[in-house]
């Protein structure tokens, strides 16, 4: 029998008002969080207990909102990175920590001078007595408990599920050779939780182990890695790593990659690694799929009040086992879009549109998606507003019927960002999402945001944060809106490694949704993070 594994955390959204440093994983949408986490907007900024001394890497434009900022991409070697670090592909950095915990620089720590304790000296740890060979150690401990009314919108019992997440990780620098491999382990206990899923309890799960070699030839730095990895070199809106589940979503396979001062390339071959729940054994790259593809990356401006970037990309996906309509089949997706983000002064913007095309079961596939997010600061002062506004679209139409399959398609991204509960994914939907940020006191960040969602056609279904359809919406020709949802998030750093993170949203279904009886639903979940 599984013990609980977490307490629950005494915190709710009355702790907005103390008046201490609020960061957070990620934020009440994620929507503009250019960072590829398990949503798309909202990075609150992440704990941290990296120096800057250490990281040195660019501050966020001043325009940028903690809810919707961009977050900057650190390198593993910066020497070899070439093109500009924030936006290289090479890991998401959240305050001095990067999600992908490989991403971190932390040579600084060579010079006792920069270490403040212990776990500063786990950073670099020389094996030889040049330090060009080194070992650097990493860590995080996440505790989370989540309170969901009427989950499901079904009325029924509330929900209540405890989480930990423990990673441990290791990273071998030879010169320009790496070695890195990462442990985790997902425990998950509660009340009426239902069936466990492996993303949230895993015995012991090899969630990283990769072999890299890279450096610099005539000017243009080049790098091949292979192994079980995380990839999020693209928007957050198709691929991501997941962070809000207690266990990474990663990938097996290559990667390899070329940049120089403005441009660079990077391609991939991959399978999406399944997840088992027993340990180690059951964690294995699941043949039914194949991911792979070319992102590529063009700096338009980077200066001291404008970072802007294109990432044009092309992509196919393979799956032996999608589900549209009543049919389960094969299908092969290609993606073709391009992601322009960055910030200009006090605007920052993610906008990253995508047409997918290829083949299910014999039918043509046509769909499109679009996820436009911009955010303005009001002022410098006093609690420092920035006003956004979001608008995600996803086409739909086709799963019942014949023809062309209009329905769109993420990767390896998650829903949270259309709904935290998992009421909504991002096939046939159409959300607008305004919202606004706040800092009370200085280190405090509180992020409101209204969300109204529609049914991009009214030919299909409304689908579940799982994918799957509302069992009888494909039949109702009106009602096109179909939910509100109000959403808060504060954010708290208690100290330099450990951080506090509160999140609520309601959701009230409408149209298409209310009419097969579902009911309004709450969600309220707060977690503590200390990483090193």
């Amino acid at each position: 029998m599984h013990q609980p594994s977490i307490f629950v955390i005494g915190a709710t959204l009355l702790a907005v008002g103390t008046p201490v440093t609020a960061q957070a994983d990620t934020g009440p949408t994620e929507k503009a969080n250019p960072a590829q986490q398990d949503a798309k907007l909202i990075t609150v900024s992440a704990t941290s207990g990296q120096k800057q001394d250490a990281q040195q890497t660019p501050q966020a434009q001043p325009g940028t909102p903690p809810s919707e900022r961009t977050p900057e991409r650190a390198p593993a070697n910066p020497a070899i990175r070439n093109y500009p670090r924030q936006a290289d592909g090479h890991g998401i950095k959240q305050s001095g920590y990067n999600v992908s915990r490989w991403a971190e620089d932390w040579t600084a720590m060579r010079n006792p001078k920069k270490r403040d304790d212990f776990l500063d000296r786990l950073k670099y740890l020389p094996i030889d007595d040049k330090g060009d060979i080194y070992l650097t150690l990493s860590g995080e401990a996440r505790l989370r408990t989540t309170f969901t009314g009427n989950p499901g919108l079904v009325d029924s019992d509330n929900r209540r599920e405890d989480m930990l997440r423990l990673v441990g990780g290791a990273d071998l620098h030879i010169g320009p050779v790496r070695f890195f491999g990462e442990l985790a382990h997902g425990g998950l206990s509660g009340i009426n939780y239902g069936a466990p899923a492996a993303k949230s309890r895993n015995d012991l799960f090899l969630q990283q182990a990769f072999g890299e070699i890279s450096g610099t030839v005539e000017g243009v730095g080049l790098g091949i890695r292979y192994g079980r990895q995380e990839f999020t070199d693209g928007s957050s809106s198709l691929i991501s790593q997941k962070d809000n589940n207690t266990l990474h979503a990663v990938e097996q396979g290559v990667r390899a990659w070329g940049q120089i001062d403005k441009y660079r390339v990077d391609v991939f071959d991959f399978r999406h690694v399944a997840i088992g729940m027993g340990g180690i054994s059951d964690d294995a790259p699941d043949r039914s799929n194949r991911f792979s593809g070319v992102t590529a990356g063009v700096v338009l401006a980077n200066d001291k009040t404008r970072k802007l970037f294109l990432d044009p990309f092309a992509w196919r996906e393979r799956n032996d086992k999608v589900r549209w309509g009543t049919k389960t089949a094969h299908e092969v997706r290609h993606y073709y879009g391009a992601r322009l983000w960055g910030s200009l002064d006090d605007l920052t913007i993610d906008w990253t549109v995508s047409h997918q095309t290829g083949d299910f079961n014999g039918r043509d596939i046509d769909a499109w998606s679009a996820a436009i997010a911009q955010t303005y600061a009001l002022s410098a002062k006093g609690m420092k507003p920035k006003a956004g506004v979001h608008f995600d679209y996803g086409s739909g139409g086709g799963s019942y019927g014949t023809g062309a399959l209009k329905t769109s398609k993420i990767v390896t991204a998650g829903t949270i960002a259309y709904s935290y509960q998992g009421a909504l994914s991002p096939t046939n939907l159409f959300q607008i999402s305004p919202n606004l940020t706040v800092t009370p006191v200085k280190p405090l960040d509180v992020t409101f945001e209204y969300q109204r969602s529609y049914r991009a056609s009214d030919s299909d279904a409304v689908y579940k944060g799982s994918g799957s359809a509302y069992a009888g919406t494909q039949l109702i020709q009106d009602g096109d809106h179909i939910g509100d949802a109000l959403r808060i998030q504060a954010s708290w750093k208690i100290a330099p490694r450990l951080s506090l993170i509160t999140r609520y949203e309601y959701f009230q279904p409408t149209g298409a949704l209310k009419q097969v009886n579902t009911v309004d639903s709450h969600y309220l979940s707060s977690w503590i993070s200390f990483r090193f």
